[in-house]
């Protein structure tokens, strides 16, 4: 069945790796934020003509699904798709070695299709095959599961074999982008491919491969913003599990001499080297000294995140905003009225799906704060409830509720501890502020709460945000920002016009940022939805025009395809 990805060999030279993608809410092959960035970065690709083959993982058992138990705990359960649903398997297959025993790997393919009629290749890996062996079986099973060494096998098969697959296929391909360092062993495939003749190289320590070629042919986008979070292996296990794959001298040449980092051999490896903000590339020139990282802030797909309500207001007043988002920037001529009532629309599809899902029941008339985020420390979630006397009192005197939404990895203790603390005191405040959290958070339940909140409150420690994009998605519905001034925020923000910010952009304590949050929630925020409406709505206009028209995919992908896939 390779036949079906004949249409696209003649013109693809770009590949697009990702441990994860967020296709479709029915393929439980994403987990968050990276993957959702892939799923708009794919859209765009189709809508923009940009030929650009995606590979990732199949996952099949995907990331987790989340279930609440009665003390407000979260439950780990298996998330299974059936791939023959939705994408096709192809009969080339790859095999890659793996301690010390073949591994084959089967692609499949799922064809991205925008609006327009483009189309874009999507190729993902498979291990679940009778020939391989049961506990290589499932390496593409889990996404980000299992232990150290699952996760060096996971990326092996991504990186190594999904570069070899590409070549089995017929793909030519020029350019590697490597999302996030989960991809960076391609870089050593392509090293292999480029083998000096013994003797070329002087000194104590010869080069024994050839690193223009792969510095010419690799980008490498990184979204960690801290040493500690970037993978890293210890090169026992690296030589366990990858045997003479490479030389070990040469790799510690570019992965680090303690331990294989998979950052700082994409970062070694890779010819173009961007953050996804402007403070992020600062802080990861900041971390890996003497490394040139652009910045190139993330975006979000309009057309994929608008709700219906404003798609049809914006196809009304604004012809081809979903394929040139830049001209919302018009969005400030739109009628108030028409505005609201797209805003309503969206709140009441909310409020519904809030009550189906949880029974809590939300007043549409009152003021309803989203936070969706992965579950995890840096995130704050917390913040909000640093004096719960104070909050209640706020709420008292201007009523608000707050809808809550998020996973925390099953690793991950301290996030789920806050998502227990966090049913806790929904239950604590029950009866002097209305709060319900939905279960299982997915690209549906974002779709729904970025559109139908009023405001999007984010509360990260900064500097860990490295760009963040579900306010962006927000903005596009007209949703105003409250937000820790860290990541894209930065870049977004204008008080008073876009947003507001909590804080300022430097590291503090949870105090210092909950007291400002408190201050501006009671004094700017509330009053001003509940004593000025027309300002709220010219807000809301200034957060697409200014937010949406620039904070997209479109333009994101329009300068990696002019500064990255074209030097």
């Amino acid at each position: 069945m390779t036949e079906h990805v004949r249409p696209f060999l003649a013109n693809t030279r770009i590949a697009y790796f990702t441990m994860e993608i967020a296709l479709r809410s029915e393929m439980h092959t994403y987990s968050g934020g990276l993957g959702v960035l892939s799923g708009d970065t794919a859209r765009s690709c189709a809508d923009m003509q940009i030929p650009v083959v995606f590979v990732s993982l199949m996952s099949r058992k995907g990331y987790l699904r989340q279930e609440i138990d009665a003390e407000g705990r979260q439950v780990d359960l298996p998330d299974p798709w059936e791939p023959s649903d939705w994408a096709m398997p192809l009969s080339a297959m790859v095999a890659i070695t793996l301690e010390g025993r073949p591994v084959w790997i089967r692609p499949w393919l799922y064809v991205l299709k925008c609006p327009l009629g483009n189309t874009i290749p999507v190729i993902l890996l498979d291990t679940d095959l009778e020939a391989n062996n049961p506990g290589d079986r499932a390496i593409t099973d889990v996404l980000y599961g299992g232990d150290d060494t699952y996760r060096l096998r996971q990326e092996a098969v991504l990186g190594i074999g999904g570069t070899r697959i590409l070549q089995a296929l017929g793909f030519q391909i020029h350019t590697f982008h490597l999302n996030e360092g989960h991809a960076a062993l391609l870089t050593l495939e392509l090293l292999r491919r480029h083998r000096l003749p013994s003797g070329d190289s002087d000194g104590p320590e010869p080069l024994l491969y050839e690193r223009e070629p792969v510095l010419e042919s690799c980008i490498f986008t990184t979204h960690t913003p801290v040493e500690a979070g970037h993978d890293k292996f210890s090169y026992e296990l690296i030589t366990r599990v990858l045997g003479d794959f490479i030389e070990l001298a040469e790799l510690k040449r570019y992965a680090g001499a303690d331990a294989c980092n998979m950052t700082r051999l994409a970062l070694n490896l890779s010819g173009y080297v961007n953050g996804v903000a402007d403070r992020h590339a600062e802080t990861t020139r900041h971390i890996f000294p003497g490394h040139r990282v652009k910045a190139v802030t993330n975006g979000v797909h309009t057309a994929r995140w608008a709700h219906a309500s404003f798609a049809r207001l914006y196809d009304s007043h604004i012809p081809h905003w979903s394929h040139e988002p830049e001209t919302l920037i018009r969005a400030d001529q739109l009628g108030d009225s028409d505005i609201w009532h797209a805003h309503v629309e969206a709140k009441k599809e909310l409020i519904a799906f809030v009550k189906q899902k949880t029974g809590a029941t939300l007043d549409p008339e009152a003021a309803l704060i989203g936070f969706a985020r992965r579950m995890t420390g840096y995130k704050r979630p917390e913040l909000l409830f640093t004096d719960l006397e104070r909050l209640a009192a706020i709420c008292e005197r201007r009523h608000f509720q707050v809808v809550w939404a998020g996973k925390a990895h099953p690793n991950d203790l301290e996030g789920k501890r806050l998502i227990a603390d966090l049913n806790e005191h929904i239950r604590k405040l029950k009866g002097r502020i209305t709060m319900a959290f939905l279960p299982n958070y997915d690209l549906d339940v974002a779709a729904g709460l970025v559109s139908g909140a009023d405001i999007w409150l984010n509360t990260p420690l900064p500097p860990f945000e490295a760009s963040g994009t579900s306010g962006m998605k927000a903005a596009i519905n007209g949703v105003l920002n409250f937000s820790v001034l860290d990541g894209w925020w930065l870049e977004g923000w204008i008080e008073d016009v876009t947003g507001w910010a909590i804080g300022t952009d430097a590291p503090t304590e949870n105090g210092g940022h909950a007291s400002d949050l408190y201050t501006k929630l009671e004094t700017k925020v509330l009053p001003l939805y509940y004593d000025d409406r027309p300002r709220w709505i010219g807000m809301m206009k200034q957060s697409v025009s200014k937010l949406a028209s620039y904070f997209n995919s479109q333009r994101m992908m329009r300068r990696y395809a002019s500064e990255a896939y074209l030097r």
